[in-house]
C-alpha cells in the first residue's frame, strides 16, 4: 500500500510508474480525494473548537448576568452537537473511500525493471545447466504419470472436480521426497525457519498480503468468512503484523511447506491437462522481513535459494526478471526462475521470487526501529517459493524419464525414497 503523503508529494512519479503497469494515472483523483478527506476533518475540528470556546462563553456570560447571551450561546452549542455526528460520519465515509482506493494501487516498480505489457517482454537473466539430449520420444507428466498408475485425473475429477489430481504409490511419495527435500534444505542450509502456520486466515491476512481487497474472485472462501491461503506468503508474511522488530533481529528468514488453493478464476482454458495448474497443489514458501536497505540484496539471497533446489535436482531451468505489466500487484522486482519442461518443449515457472519493498508492511502495521531511531519505520517484505512441489515433480518425471517409461529417481532424493533408484509400472 502506498503513503498518501508519498503520493502528494510524487505525484508525477506515481503516474508514471503506472504508466509503466499499463494502467491509468490516479494521482489527481487521489490527492483530491486526499483534500476533500483533509477539508473534511479540518470541519470537525473547527466546529468542536468553536463548541468548547462557545461553552466557556456561556459560563462568562452567566457570570455577567447576561442571559439573553448565555441563551444564544446555548442554542449555538446545541446546533454544534447536532451537526457535529453528521461531519464526522461523512469524514469517515471519505477516508474509507480513499483508503480503499490507495488499497487498490499497485506497488511502485524499481528503476531496472524492465518496462513491457505481459510475459513477451520478460527479460532472461541467466540459464543453468543443459537441456537432456535423449533419442527417446519425451512425454507430458499426465502420460509419464498414467502409464505408472500414479497419476489418476479422472478419479479425482469424480470426487472433486476439474484442476485435481491424485497421485499414488511411488508418484506420491516422489512429491512429498520433493517438499521435504526442498524444506530441509531451506531449513539447515539457508537459515530459513520453519514454521507450520494457519491454512485459513482472517481478512486481515490477506488484505496485509494485498490479496484482498482486489483479488477476492481467486481465492476460496468458508462458510464462517476466513479464507483458504492461496500461498505460505500469507501466514508467513503475517506472523510479524502489527508489531515492532528491533532492527538488529532482522532479517526473520521463515518457510514452510503447505497445500495451497486457488480457484484459478483467470485460467478458463489454460493448462487443462495434467497437474501443472491446480486448485490445490504444494509449495515449499519462503519469506523474508528485513529493514530498508537489505531487501534488494536478500532478494538476489532468495532467489539463489530457490535455484539451489534446481541445481541440486538436476534440472535445467533459466531465471527471467519481469516486466511492468507482467509483475505481481505487491511486487517492485520479480524474477522468475523457470524449469526446462521436455514434454512440452518449453520452460515453465517453479518459482518466483519479489521485493516488495514497504508495500506489505504498510498494509499490516509491521514496523522495526533502530537503536538510535526516534519513530520506526515500515519493515520490508519478500516472497518466493522454494519451489513449488508439484511443478517439481513434473519436471522430475519429464527430464528423468527413460525409454522403457521408468523414471530414475535424482540422486538427491534417495534418502527419501528409500533408496529406490527408478519409479517403475507396478504390477
Amino acid at each position: 500500500m502506498l503513503d498518501i503523503k508519498w503520493i502528494r508529494e510524487n505525484a508525477d512519479a506515481l503516474d508514471a510508474a503506472l504508466a509503466k503497469r499499463g494502467a491509468h494515472p490516479l494521482s489527481a483523483s487521489l490527492i483530491a480525494l486526499d483534500e476533500t478527506r483533509r477539508a473534511l476533518i479540518q470541519k470537525a475540528q473547527d466546529m468542536q473548537s468553536r463548541r468548547n470556546a462557545a461553552s466557556k462563553e456561556i459560563g462568562a456570560a452567566m457570570a455577567q448576568k447576561d442571559n439573553a447571551l448565555a441563551e444564544k450561546l446555548k442554542a449555538e452549542v446545541a446546533e454544534i452537537k447536532t451537526q457535529l455526528p453528521a461531519a464526522e460520519d461523512e469524514e469517515r465515509k471519505v477516508t474509507a473511500e480513499l483508503f480503499d482506493a490507495l488499497s487498490r494501487i499497485p506497488n511502485i516498480p524499481l528503476e531496472d525493471v524492465p518496462v513491457g505489457a505481459d510475459e513477451s517482454d520478460n527479460v532472461e537473466k541467466h540459464k543453468w545447466g543443459t537441456k537432456p539430449a535423449w533419442t527417446h520420444k519425451p512425454l507430458e507428466h499426465y502420460e509419464i504419470g498414467e502409464a505408472l498408475g500414479g497419476m489418476d485425473f479422472e478419479g479425482a475429477a469424480r470426487i472433486s472436480g476439474s484442476r485435481f489430481t491424485i497421485l499414488k504409490g511411488q508418484v506420491a511419495r516422489l512429491e512429498r521426497a520433493l517438499g521435504q527435500f526442498m524444506l530441509d534444505t531451506h531449513t539447515q542450509e539457508h537459515g530459513y525457519i520453519e514454521v507450520q502456520p494457519p491454512l485459513l486466515v482472517r481478512d486481515d491476512a490477506m488484505f496485509g498480503t494485498g490479496q484482498l481487497p482486489k483479488f477476492a474472485e481467486d481465492l476460496f472462501r468458508t462458510t464462517d468468512g476466513r479464507w483458504l491461503i492461496p500461498t505460505a506468503e500469507v501466514s508467513l508474511t503475517n506472523l510479524v503484523r502489527e508489531e515492532i522488530l528491533a532492527q538488529e533481529k532482522l532479517p526473520l528468514r521463515f518457510t514452510a511447506l503447505t497445500p495451497c488453493f486457488r480457484s484459478e478464476a483467470g485460467s478458463a482454458g489454460r493448462d487443462t491437462r495434467g497437474m501443472l495448474r491446480q486448485h490445490q497443489f504444494m509449495k515449499c514458501e519462503l519469506v523474508s522481513i528485513t529493514d530498508a536497505e537489505s531487501s534488494i540484496d536478500e532478494h538476489e539471497r532468495m532467489t539463489a535459494c530457490a535455484e539451489e533446489i534446481l541445481k541440486r535436482l538436476g534440472l535445467h531451468y533459466r531465471v527471467v526478471t519481469l516486466c511492468t505489466g507482467d509483475m505481481g500487484f505487491g511486487a517492485r522486482k520479480t524474477y522468475d526462475i523457470e524449469v526446462w519442461l521436455p514434454g512440452q518443449d518449453t520452460y515453465r515457472e517453479i518459482s518466483s521470487c519479489s521485493v516488495c519493498g514497504d508495500f506489505q508492511g504498510r498494509r499490516m502495521n509491521a514496523r522495526y526501529r533502530g537503536k538510535d531511531d526516534k519513530n520506526p519505520k515500515f519493515v520490508h517484505t519478500l516472497n518466493g517459493s522454494g519451489t513449488a512441489v508439484g511443478r517439481a515433480l513434473i519436471a522430475v518425471l519429464e527430464n528423468y524419464l527413460n525409454e522403457d517409461g521408468s523414471v530414475t529417481v535424482p540422486d538427491v532424493l534417495l534418502p527419501y525414497m528409500g533408496g529406490l533408484k527408478k519409479i517403475e509400472k507396478a504390477d
